[in-house]
């Protein structure tokens, strides 16, 4: 079997959104990630840190779902990282109300032995210095994605970049794409950021969908739409998972398997969103992905006739 290491922040989160807010509940973007790629047949590591405060039927879940928690760190007498949200009308925007980086602050990432020859590595959105770390641990790795934000853009641009060359896949909303390119056209910051180092350029546009750059080719994969969007938080990182996971399992790196991979990712996306944190992550099921699936095809295939 294939293995996938996924690192990123296994949290706590507190959101608002027009639909009403919670307390601290279960969020983290290896949260959503793994909880996506481990719908696909590929054994899903999980390299993360959190504190003596995270309850344990939490990690129970985690492995209940096949994935493996060799990687998480457990720091008995720390907290776990906090991030509190509240969204706007529109869903798009949000302001951040509290961040506590705790146990994340001084995150040292250790990747298992049996995790070090992993076919795919899904760096999540944490500091690139962490990233760096990771990635001089799986250099056998056939692909490293990498995923990353505005906030890294404006404090540590230039170990940004040195990450950006190592890795094979980039994943940006098209905001950040910009913004790292200082380009409008995001073609135009495609090419740019192809010539930092990646092979593919995938730019995300909410609920606008996706767009994934390689070598001078473009595709274009639409997000599904629903009739109420609950909560987007984490719906960039199971657009990962789904695309990491799909890769992995597969393991076939090209172009047009890169396309089917976007699908998959903005299939898992869809379902996110349907519900408060990774709720509905946590319960959807296999041929719900598929009849999902089915949709998305639907949604996209036409016939051109002269």
């Amino acid at each position: 079997m294939s293995k996938l290491v996924v690192v990123g922040t296994v949290a706590f989160d507190a959101i608002e959104t027009p639909f009403g807010k919670t307390d601290k509940i279960l969020g983290g973007a290896a949260t959503f990630i793994g909880l996506a790629a481990s719908h696909f047949n590929t054994e899903v590591g999980l390299v993360s840190v959190v504190g003596g405060d995270f309850p344990e039927n939490y990690l129970t879940m985690l492995t209940d779902r096949g994935m493996n928690i060799e990687g998480i760190e457990i720091v008995a007498d720390g907290k776990t990282f906090f991030w509190s949200g509240k969204y706007h009308n529109d869903m798009n925007t949000r302001d951040t109300l509290a961040t506590e980086l705790n146990v994340l602050a001084d995150f040292n990432p250790v990747v298992p032995d049996h995790f070090k020859n992993a076919n795919v590595v899904m760096l999540g959105n944490l500091h690139p210095a962490v990233q760096l770390g990771v990635i001089e641990q799986t250099k056998d790795a056939d692909l490293h994605i990498l995923d990353t934000m505005n906030f890294w853009m404006d404090s540590a641009l230039d170990m940004l970049k040195e990450v950006i060359a190592k890795v094979d896949v980039i994943t940006i909303n098209d905001e950040e794409a910009r913004q790292l390119s200082g380009e409008y056209s995001l073609v135009t910051a495609a090419k740019k950021i192809h010539e930092m180092g990646p092979k593919y350029v995938v730019i995300k546009k909410g609920e606008h969908g996706a767009l994934l750059f390689h070598d001078g080719d473009i595709f274009f994969a639409p997000a599904l739409p629903l009739e109420e969007v609950f909560d987007p938080t984490g719906a960039g990182d199971t657009f990962a998972g789904g695309f990491a996971g799909f890769l992995a399992a597969s393991k076939d790196y090209s172009f047009e398997n890169m396309k089917r991979a976007i699908i998959y990712g903005s299939n898992f996306a869809s379902f996110a969103v349907e519900k408060f944190g990774t709720e509905r992550m946590q319960t959807v099921t296999n041929d719900e992905i598929n009849k999902r699936l089915e949709q998305f095809k639907s949604l996209t295939k036409f016939e051109i006739t002269n």
